[in-house]
Protein backbone atom coordinates (compact mmCIF):
# COMPACT_ATOMS: atom_id res chain seq x y z
CA UNK A 1 0.00 0.00 0.00
CA UNK A 2 1.74 3.22 -1.09
CA UNK A 3 1.38 6.37 1.01
CA UNK A 4 -1.85 8.19 -1.13
CA UNK A 5 -3.59 4.81 -0.24
CA UNK A 6 -2.77 4.76 2.96
CA UNK A 7 -3.57 8.08 3.92
CA UNK A 8 -6.67 7.88 2.53
CA UNK A 9 -8.02 4.58 4.26
CA UNK A 10 -6.67 5.45 7.59
CA UNK A 11 -9.73 5.85 9.74
CA UNK A 12 -8.91 9.88 11.16
CA UNK A 13 -11.37 10.30 14.36
CA UNK A 14 -9.87 9.38 17.45
CA UNK A 15 -11.94 10.54 19.88
CA UNK A 16 -12.18 14.34 19.07
CA UNK A 17 -15.35 16.39 20.14
CA UNK A 18 -16.68 18.40 16.92
CA UNK A 19 -15.88 16.23 14.50
CA UNK A 20 -17.80 13.92 11.37
CA UNK A 21 -16.06 11.29 9.64
CA UNK A 22 -17.87 8.99 6.22
CA UNK A 23 -17.33 5.97 4.35
CA UNK A 24 -19.67 6.24 1.68
CA UNK A 25 -20.18 3.71 -1.97
CA UNK A 26 -21.96 4.27 -4.74
CA UNK A 27 -22.23 1.85 -7.13
CA UNK A 28 -24.77 1.57 -10.66
CA UNK A 29 -25.58 -1.37 -12.68
CA UNK A 30 -24.46 0.05 -16.32
CA UNK A 31 -27.33 -2.59 -17.81
CA UNK A 32 -30.13 -1.78 -15.96
CA UNK A 33 -29.43 1.67 -14.91
CA UNK A 34 -30.14 0.15 -11.09
CA UNK A 35 -28.44 1.96 -8.02
CA UNK A 36 -27.18 1.31 -4.39
CA UNK A 37 -25.79 3.80 -1.99
CA UNK A 38 -24.40 2.60 1.22
CA UNK A 39 -23.41 5.72 3.84
CA UNK A 40 -21.45 4.68 7.56
CA UNK A 41 -21.17 8.07 9.26
CA UNK A 42 -19.41 8.66 12.70
CA UNK A 43 -20.72 12.09 15.30
CA UNK A 44 -19.05 13.16 17.60
CA UNK A 45 -20.77 16.06 18.73
CA UNK A 46 -19.06 19.35 20.08
CA UNK A 47 -18.18 19.38 23.61
CA UNK A 48 -21.42 18.71 26.00
CA UNK A 49 -23.23 18.02 23.22
CA UNK A 50 -23.34 14.07 23.86
CA UNK A 51 -21.67 10.96 23.39
CA UNK A 52 -20.45 9.91 19.65
CA UNK A 53 -22.32 7.72 17.88
CA UNK A 54 -22.71 5.83 14.63
CA UNK A 55 -24.92 5.51 12.22
CA UNK A 56 -25.52 5.37 8.41
CA UNK A 57 -27.99 3.98 5.82
CA UNK A 58 -28.55 1.97 2.45
CA UNK A 59 -30.56 3.32 -0.95
CA UNK A 60 -31.62 1.29 -3.44
CA UNK A 61 -32.54 2.82 -6.45
CA UNK A 62 -34.18 0.17 -8.44
CA UNK A 63 -34.52 0.40 -12.13
CA UNK A 64 -37.63 1.41 -12.66
CA UNK A 65 -39.38 1.66 -8.76
CA UNK A 66 -38.64 4.91 -6.05
CA UNK A 67 -35.89 4.82 -4.10
CA UNK A 68 -35.85 2.34 -1.35
CA UNK A 69 -33.81 3.70 2.02
CA UNK A 70 -33.17 1.91 5.55
CA UNK A 71 -31.48 3.28 8.41
CA UNK A 72 -29.01 0.97 10.86
CA UNK A 73 -28.01 2.80 14.27
CA UNK A 74 -27.33 5.15 15.71
CA UNK A 75 -25.12 3.49 18.13
CA UNK A 76 -22.19 4.21 20.88
CA UNK A 77 -18.83 3.92 18.75
CA UNK A 78 -15.11 4.51 19.39
CA UNK A 79 -12.58 5.47 17.63
CA UNK A 80 -12.03 2.48 15.11
CA UNK A 81 -9.18 -0.74 15.03
CA UNK A 82 -8.65 -3.79 13.84
CA UNK A 83 -9.01 -4.35 9.79
CA UNK A 84 -12.43 -2.84 9.53
CA UNK A 85 -12.75 1.36 8.78
CA UNK A 86 -16.59 1.61 10.32
CA UNK A 87 -17.88 -1.11 11.80
CA UNK A 88 -21.27 -0.53 13.49
CA UNK A 89 -24.91 -1.79 13.98
CA UNK A 90 -23.98 -4.48 12.03
CA UNK A 91 -22.58 -3.14 9.09
CA UNK A 92 -18.60 -2.98 8.08
CA UNK A 93 -16.17 -1.10 5.67
CA UNK A 94 -12.98 -1.90 5.07
CA UNK A 95 -10.54 -2.61 2.17
CA UNK A 96 -12.22 -3.51 -0.88
CA UNK A 97 -15.28 -4.87 1.30
CA UNK A 98 -18.76 -3.84 1.99
CA UNK A 99 -21.32 -5.38 4.54
CA UNK A 100 -24.13 -5.42 6.34
CA UNK A 101 -27.98 -5.28 6.90
CA UNK A 102 -30.72 -2.38 7.76
CA UNK A 103 -34.09 -3.31 8.18
CA UNK A 104 -35.28 -5.09 4.81
CA UNK A 105 -31.58 -4.77 2.84
CA UNK A 106 -28.42 -6.60 3.11
CA UNK A 107 -25.39 -6.56 1.25
CA UNK A 108 -21.77 -8.16 1.08
CA UNK A 109 -20.10 -6.62 -1.56
CA UNK A 110 -16.45 -6.55 -2.67
CA UNK A 111 -14.38 -4.26 -5.00
CA UNK A 112 -11.00 -3.61 -7.08
CA UNK A 113 -9.62 -1.15 -8.21
CA UNK A 114 -5.96 -1.04 -9.77
CA UNK A 115 -6.10 2.84 -9.85
CA UNK A 116 -5.07 5.25 -7.63
CA UNK A 117 -6.51 7.55 -4.60
CA UNK A 118 -8.14 10.53 -6.43
CA UNK A 119 -7.55 13.68 -4.67
CA UNK A 120 -10.67 15.82 -5.04
CA UNK A 121 -9.48 18.36 -2.29
CA UNK A 122 -5.88 19.03 -2.09
CA UNK A 123 -3.26 15.91 0.19
CA UNK A 124 -2.37 18.44 2.39
CA UNK A 125 -5.78 19.85 3.40
CA UNK A 126 -6.59 16.53 4.09
CA UNK A 127 -3.76 15.60 6.25
CA UNK A 128 -3.63 18.42 8.04
CA UNK A 129 -6.95 19.37 8.24
CA UNK A 130 -6.62 22.60 7.38
CA UNK A 131 -10.70 23.19 6.08
CA UNK A 132 -13.44 22.91 7.29
CA UNK A 133 -14.23 19.69 5.24
CA UNK A 134 -12.27 17.06 2.52
CA UNK A 135 -12.45 14.08 0.62
CA UNK A 136 -10.69 11.58 -0.66
CA UNK A 137 -12.03 9.38 -3.50
CA UNK A 138 -10.27 5.80 -2.31
CA UNK A 139 -11.59 3.67 -5.19
CA UNK A 140 -12.71 6.13 -7.96
CA UNK A 141 -13.10 3.50 -10.36
CA UNK A 142 -14.18 0.36 -8.62
CA UNK A 143 -15.74 -2.68 -10.54
CA UNK A 144 -18.10 -4.18 -7.86
CA UNK A 145 -19.63 -7.62 -7.35
CA UNK A 146 -21.27 -9.69 -4.20
CA UNK A 147 -24.94 -9.47 -3.40
CA UNK A 148 -27.56 -7.69 -2.17
CA UNK A 149 -31.34 -8.53 -0.95
CA UNK A 150 -33.91 -5.90 -0.99
CA UNK A 151 -36.88 -7.49 0.89
CA UNK A 152 -37.79 -10.82 -0.64
CA UNK A 153 -35.92 -10.32 -3.30
CA UNK A 154 -32.05 -11.81 -4.13
CA UNK A 155 -29.74 -10.00 -6.63
CA UNK A 156 -26.31 -10.88 -7.91
CA UNK A 157 -24.21 -8.01 -8.60
CA UNK A 158 -21.62 -8.63 -11.32
CA UNK A 159 -19.76 -5.64 -13.08
CA UNK A 160 -21.10 -2.89 -10.99
CA UNK A 161 -19.37 0.68 -11.50
CA UNK A 162 -18.85 2.71 -9.20
CA UNK A 163 -16.83 4.70 -6.04
CA UNK A 164 -15.97 4.30 -2.72
CA UNK A 165 -14.79 7.82 -0.80
CA UNK A 166 -13.85 9.06 2.71
CA UNK A 167 -15.26 12.43 4.01
CA UNK A 168 -13.91 14.27 7.48
CA UNK A 169 -13.80 17.28 9.14
CA UNK A 170 -15.98 19.68 11.32
CA UNK A 171 -19.63 18.92 9.44
CA UNK A 172 -21.35 19.77 6.11
CA UNK A 173 -21.10 22.46 4.54
CA UNK A 174 -24.04 25.71 3.95
CA UNK A 175 -24.53 24.01 0.62
CA UNK A 176 -23.13 21.77 -1.93
CA UNK A 177 -23.03 19.80 -5.05
CA UNK A 178 -21.13 16.42 -5.48
CA UNK A 179 -21.53 14.58 -8.76
CA UNK A 180 -19.26 11.14 -9.74
CA UNK A 181 -19.42 10.00 -12.99
CA UNK A 182 -17.93 7.31 -14.48
CA UNK A 183 -16.86 7.87 -18.27
CA UNK A 184 -15.60 4.63 -19.38
CA UNK A 185 -12.21 3.15 -20.43
CA UNK A 186 -11.04 3.88 -16.77
CA UNK A 187 -12.03 7.78 -17.12
CA UNK A 188 -13.49 9.47 -14.32
CA UNK A 189 -14.68 12.89 -12.81
CA UNK A 190 -15.42 14.05 -9.82
CA UNK A 191 -16.32 17.23 -8.33
CA UNK A 192 -17.31 19.39 -5.18
CA UNK A 193 -18.44 22.57 -4.98
CA UNK A 194 -19.15 24.02 -1.69
CA UNK A 195 -20.14 27.06 0.49
CA UNK A 196 -18.50 26.64 4.52
CA UNK A 197 -21.15 26.98 6.85
CA UNK A 198 -18.34 28.18 9.32
CA UNK A 199 -18.71 32.18 10.31
CA UNK A 200 -16.83 34.60 7.79
CA UNK A 201 -17.06 31.82 5.10
CA UNK A 202 -20.88 31.14 4.65
CA UNK A 203 -21.48 34.52 2.83
CA UNK A 204 -18.64 33.55 -0.12
CA UNK A 205 -19.76 32.03 -3.51
CA UNK A 206 -19.48 28.29 -4.13
CA UNK A 207 -15.73 26.78 -4.28
CA UNK A 208 -15.20 23.96 -6.55
CA UNK A 209 -12.74 21.50 -6.84
CA UNK A 210 -12.87 19.52 -10.05
CA UNK A 211 -11.09 16.79 -11.02
CA UNK A 212 -10.43 14.42 -14.09
CA UNK A 213 -8.71 11.33 -14.53
CA UNK A 214 -8.67 11.00 -18.20
CA UNK A 215 -6.25 8.11 -20.11
CA UNK A 216 -4.69 7.74 -16.82
CA UNK A 217 -3.49 11.25 -16.28
CA UNK A 218 -4.88 13.37 -13.18
CA UNK A 219 -5.93 16.92 -14.40
CA UNK A 220 -5.84 19.10 -13.51
CA UNK A 221 -2.10 18.54 -12.23
CA UNK A 222 -2.88 19.81 -8.73
CA UNK A 223 -6.64 19.73 -7.19
CA UNK A 224 -6.61 23.12 -6.26
CA UNK A 225 -9.85 24.57 -5.97
CA UNK A 226 -11.16 25.95 -9.59
CA UNK A 227 -11.27 29.16 -8.64
CA UNK A 228 -13.13 30.15 -12.33
CA UNK A 229 -15.91 27.93 -12.56
CA UNK A 230 -18.93 29.02 -11.77
CA UNK A 231 -21.98 27.00 -9.91
CA UNK A 232 -25.45 27.32 -10.36
CA UNK A 233 -26.99 25.33 -7.83
CA UNK A 234 -31.03 23.91 -7.30
CA UNK A 235 -31.48 20.02 -6.22
CA UNK A 236 -33.47 19.20 -9.97
CA UNK A 237 -30.87 21.08 -12.30
CA UNK A 238 -27.41 22.13 -11.33
CA UNK A 239 -24.17 23.02 -13.11
CA UNK A 240 -20.67 24.46 -13.38
CA UNK A 241 -19.41 26.22 -15.65
CA UNK A 242 -15.61 28.18 -16.51
CA UNK A 243 -12.61 27.37 -17.26
CA UNK A 244 -9.56 25.35 -16.18
CA UNK A 245 -6.36 26.05 -16.87
CA UNK A 246 -6.84 27.64 -19.70
CA UNK A 247 -9.79 25.00 -21.57
CA UNK A 248 -13.32 25.90 -21.55
CA UNK A 249 -15.30 23.14 -18.89
CA UNK A 250 -18.65 22.45 -18.16
CA UNK A 251 -20.03 20.20 -16.21
CA UNK A 252 -24.28 19.71 -16.50
CA UNK A 253 -26.41 17.45 -13.58
CA UNK A 254 -29.72 16.57 -13.82
CA UNK A 255 -31.33 14.71 -10.88
CA UNK A 256 -35.40 14.21 -11.64
CA UNK A 257 -37.11 13.80 -8.33
CA UNK A 258 -38.76 10.70 -8.99
CA UNK A 259 -34.81 8.94 -8.75
CA UNK A 260 -33.82 10.81 -5.70
CA UNK A 261 -34.27 10.61 -2.47
CA UNK A 262 -34.20 12.95 0.17
CA UNK A 263 -32.32 13.12 4.10
CA UNK A 264 -31.58 14.80 7.10
CA UNK A 265 -28.06 14.91 8.01
CA UNK A 266 -26.94 16.40 11.74
CA UNK A 267 -24.16 17.93 12.37
CA UNK A 268 -21.43 17.72 15.24
CA UNK A 269 -22.80 21.07 16.63
CA UNK A 270 -26.25 19.96 16.07
CA UNK A 271 -27.16 21.65 12.59
CA UNK A 272 -29.40 20.17 10.52
CA UNK A 273 -28.86 19.81 6.58
CA UNK A 274 -31.22 17.93 3.72
CA UNK A 275 -29.14 15.98 1.15
CA UNK A 276 -30.84 14.99 -2.20
CA UNK A 277 -29.05 12.56 -3.70
CA UNK A 278 -29.06 9.77 -6.31
CA UNK A 279 -27.16 7.16 -8.11
CA UNK A 280 -29.28 7.52 -12.05
CA UNK A 281 -28.44 11.17 -12.57
CA UNK A 282 -27.79 12.53 -16.20
CA UNK A 283 -24.70 14.13 -16.48
CA UNK A 284 -23.28 15.80 -19.10
CA UNK A 285 -19.25 17.08 -19.73
CA UNK A 286 -17.70 19.17 -22.21
CA UNK A 287 -13.94 19.75 -21.80
CA UNK A 288 -13.40 22.24 -25.18
CA UNK A 289 -14.68 20.06 -27.98
CA UNK A 290 -14.35 17.15 -26.40
CA UNK A 291 -17.78 16.12 -24.87
CA UNK A 292 -18.80 12.76 -22.73
CA UNK A 293 -22.49 12.10 -21.52
CA UNK A 294 -23.77 9.63 -18.59
CA UNK A 295 -27.37 8.67 -19.03
CA UNK A 296 -28.76 7.36 -15.85
CA UNK A 297 -25.64 6.01 -14.10
CA UNK A 298 -24.23 9.61 -12.46
CA UNK A 299 -23.50 9.66 -9.10
CA UNK A 300 -24.87 13.34 -7.34
CA UNK A 301 -26.23 15.32 -4.53
CA UNK A 302 -27.07 18.43 -3.53
CA UNK A 303 -27.38 19.53 0.38
CA UNK A 304 -29.24 22.59 0.91
CA UNK A 305 -29.97 24.21 4.85
CA UNK A 306 -33.57 26.11 5.85
CA UNK A 307 -36.18 27.74 3.85
CA UNK A 308 -34.19 26.45 0.66
CA UNK A 309 -33.90 23.17 1.51
CA UNK A 310 -36.43 20.02 0.55
CA UNK A 311 -38.58 18.40 2.21
CA UNK A 312 -37.20 15.10 3.58
CA UNK A 313 -38.66 12.09 1.67
CA UNK A 314 -36.83 8.99 3.06
CA UNK A 315 -39.26 7.02 0.94
CA UNK A 316 -38.64 3.91 3.60
CA UNK A 317 -41.60 1.45 2.90
CA UNK A 318 -44.04 0.19 5.52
Amino acid sequence: MDGDTRSAVTPRWRGTAGRLEVWYATLSDPKTRAGLWVHCETVAPIAGGGDPYAHGWATWFAPDAPPRTERFGPVPTRPAIGPWWFDAAGVRAGEMRLEGRAGSMAWELSWTDAGAPLWTFPRAAWERELLPGAQVVVAPTADFTGSLTVADTALRLEGWRGGVAHIYGHGNAKRWGWVHADLGNGDVMEAVTAVSHKPGLRRLAPMAFVRFRIDGKDWPAGPLPSLRMRTTLDVAHWQLEGRIGGRRVLIRIDQPPERCVSLQYTDPDGGKAVCTNTEQADIHLEIDDRRWSVLGTGHAEVGLRGSAAPAVNERIPT
